[in-house]
């Protein structure tokens, strides 16, 4: 076989704003995201700020910087800002909801075989706890069109089905669901529905009203750009009574005549870095500024971007395109061949073998793994600004040279 080209491909005129490796071809935003150094500096502001005078700080100057914080997200994502509270990620935001539901062995509990593990299993601690039973709706893949999702989840809906966790973009298979049409079937056969919206800010246009989801909890440390440690949950006003965060703290059995209950319990659960949060407004800042079309813009760029490195991987690999074009967002997930069936599968806490040989030899960072399950095995690409097609060719020759054995 012919040589791949595996010369250091250039790097995008964005890099420069990101403290990324500049020895690594990162293609795994969708992990943890990246923080962009001018985020990041205005964290360092807020930090020492914060140790200058540390009760001054969580006392008196806290609450007001979170609400400034939580306006500028609201306006961002479509919602009023008495219905956004900050969590440390998403999942946190599962967990709040789902360990505050009082369920009955005779409820159920809607799940897609497309969930992201750490929810999925927030479902099942919650439904082992009460008795509850975990029904999981097979959503196919590859998939045709949007509607199949409409078809499988709903198929899997009964008398008994309590609430729905659904991913607005699935984290494994990198699908756009159609989020706005679930929620409101479901809401037309009495289900909730509890959103994870993980991926979705940054990547998707977001407007929660319009959506109208009982619960929606995504990050902000992914598309978003944020420090690590910034997320929300958004809470429908019929369902936030009775509703408390993970960690249970002075807002408890505490009442303010200056604060919605929600916001008394969720925005202080005891001492913690709130930084992250109050760097949401920065990170939007920066985004709108990096290109023409400021979000929606780099959405845009970004979606094409995705397009053409899915096209690229497709071709070497002489593989198909997983679903249609509308499904995709900042994300493709592209099948590798599949493992000889005597290959142990990789313990969740290590990478993928491909994986590390790719970063190891390659110096490329991209996420493989099973999935539904061994041998059958997934890569999956982002798309930031400060990628460039010449990435995904250099990874396609990269990938190609090691699933040949050479």
């Amino acid at each position: 076989m012919d040589e791949p080209n595996l010369t250091t491909p250039p790097r995008s005129t964005h890099a420069a704003a990101w403290s990324l490796d500049p020895n690594v071809v990162f293609l795994n935003h969708g992990s943890f995201g990246a923080c962009p150094r001018a985020v990041l500096e205005a964290q360092s502001r807020w930090r020492r700020q914060m140790e200058a005078e540390p009760v001054r700080f969580f006392m008196q100057e806290m609450l007001p910087l979170i609400d400034e914080a939580r306006r500028r997200l609201a306006e961002f994502v479509g919602a009023d800002p008495a219905d956004l509270v900050f969590v440390r990620n998403a999942t946190e935001g599962v967990n709040g909801v789902l360990r505050s539901l009082r369920l009955a062995p005779s409820d159920e509990l809607l799940v897609t075989d497309h969930a992201y593990n750490a929810c999925r299993n927030v479902v099942e601690f919650a439904a082992g706890r009460s008795g509850a039973k975990v029904i999981v709706a097979r959503v196919p893949l590859p998939i045709g069109a949007p509607g199949e999702v409409v078809d499988a989840i709903l198929a899997c809906v009964t008398g008994r089905t309590r609430l729905a966790l659904l991913d607005h973009v699935t984290s494994p298979t990198a699908l756009i669901l159609p989020i706005r049409e679930l929620v409101e079937a479901l809401r037309r056969r009495g289900v909730d529905t509890l959103v994870d919206g993980a991926h979705a800010p940054g990547m998707v246009p977001l407007d929660l009203g319009q959506i109208g989801a009982a619960y929606y909890t995504g990050n902000c440390h992914k598309w978003l750009c944020a420090p690590k440690g910034a997320g929300f949950l958004h809470v429908r006003p019929d369902r936030q009574e009775g509703l408390h965060p993970a960690v249970i703290s002075h807002g408890f059995n505490t009442r303010r005549p200056d604060r919605v209950a929600l916001h008394v319990e969720f925005d202080w659960t005891g001492t913690a870095d709130p930084t992250p949060w109050l760097c949401v407004g920065e990170a939007i800042r920066f985004l709108e500024g990096l290109m023409p079309g400021g979000i929606e813009g780099l959405m845009r760029h970004n979606h094409a971007l995705a397009l053409e490195a899915r096209r690229v991987l497709c071709e070497t690999l002489e593989q198909s395109p997983l679903c249609p074009e509308e499904m995709i967002g900042s994300m493709a997930a592209v099948r590798l061949p599949d493992e000889p069936a005597a290959t142990p599968p990789t313990p969740p806490w290590d990478l993928h073998p491909v994986q590390r040989r790719l970063l190891e030899q390659f110096g490329i960072e991209v996420p493989v793994y099973y999935w539904p399950a061994p041998p059958q095995r997934l890569l999956r690409i982002s798309a930031q600004a400060y990628n460039t097609p010449a990435d995904y060719q250099r990874l396609a020759g990269a990938v190609q040279s090691l699933e040949a054995g050479c």
